[in-house]
């Protein structure tokens, strides 16, 4: 039976919380300097749980952490040392881990380990911070009796392009900045297939999420004249009305990371505070394409993971 809730693209992330009582769990948003990070971390600790707020933007994290009384701990989700130094010190349980720090449309840059960027942000460095962090999160399961959850946050761009298996880090063919977020965000839909068949015998479950669109600091990359191209800004330079505030597009993480609905059920993608359904052509902006829904990709991918993070 397809999961819903009484909420829908209206509600914000404070909206899903309300009534919730998050006092002795612990949460790690990371992308938390960003707006709708920041929405997220408020909603969770809003609701009494302690928040860990990660970020690459060091300055722009402390200020954004000072507002909730929330901890600020720099990531950089390129290096996958640096996952690692951050897992090792991490300490105690951990409940709900949002992986929610996002690179989308950038020219063509590389991780510190030489894979494309927004493969290597969106999916590699999140893949390889739940799998360090996967103690934590049993540990939490454990004390409290209750799965611990990891949300991972895809995209309705997951539409752009399968996992390209033959040359996903673009050694081969010339760079495509949109195919390379459509990857990533494919790859972040799989994780929750895998992670859910990896880490449930643990106590730990994962399910993705198309956010809907806002404007964000996500559209660093894109100049004016591209985004009133793509219908995202009018000659105004206003935003379409069917887009959403970042609260409103910070719903559905924290509904993933909280909602009683979703307790021990993991594998799914969620949109509007729904299970999403599948694709179809008269609804071109929601819906799941099965490329992000098989079960032997999300295998293969997290194989895949392993291998490239040796």
């Amino acid at each position: 039976m397809r999961v819903t809730s009484r909420f829908d693209a209206e509600a914000t992330a404070r909206d899903v919380v309300a009534g919730l009582d998050l006092r002795g769990r612990t949460a790690l948003v990371t992308g938390a300097a960003g707006a709708m990070g920041q929405e997220i971390a408020a909603a969770l600790s809003g609701a009494g749980a302690r928040v860990v707020m990660a970020d690459v933007e060091e300055a722009k994290l402390r200020d954004a952490a000072g507002t909730l009384a929330a901890e600020a701990v720099p990531l950089d989700l390129s290096a996958l040392g640096a996952i690692r130094r951050f897992a090792a010190a991490w300490r105690g349980p951990l409940h709900m881990l949002v992986n929610n720090a996002g690179v989308m449309a950038c020219p063509e840059r590389r991780t510190a380990e030489g894979h494309e960027l927004q493969f290597g942000v969106n999916y590699l460095g999140h893949w390889m911070l739940a799998t360090q962090l996967a103690p934590a999160l049993e540990q939490a399961a454990q004390e409290s009796g209750e799965p611990a959850r990891i949300v991972s946050v895809s995209s309705i761009a997951h539409r752009r392009s399968d996992i390209l298996w033959e040359d996903l880090d673009y050694r081969r063919r010339p760079y495509d900045r949109w195919e390379a977020y459509g990857q990533s965000k494919t790859a972040c839909a799989l994780l929750a297939i895998a992670a859910t068949e990896r880490l449930g015998a643990r106590g730990i479950a994962c399910n993705a999420l198309n956010p809907g669109g806002a404007m964000t600091g996500l559209m660093r990359h894109l100049s004016t004249e591209e985004m009133r191209a793509n219908g995202w800004l009018d000659e105004n330079g206003r935003p379409p009305a069917r887009w959403r505030s970042a609260a409103q597009c910070a719903a559905t993480a924290t509904w993933a990371a909280t909602a009683p609905d979703l307790l021990g059920i993991g594998g799914l993608y969620l949109e509007e505070c729904q299970e999403a359904a599948p694709a179809h052509p008269d609804r071109p902006m929601q819906g799941v394409l099965p490329h992000a829904r098989d079960p032997a990709s999300a295998h293969r991918l997290w194989e895949l993971s392993e291998a490239m993070t040796a």
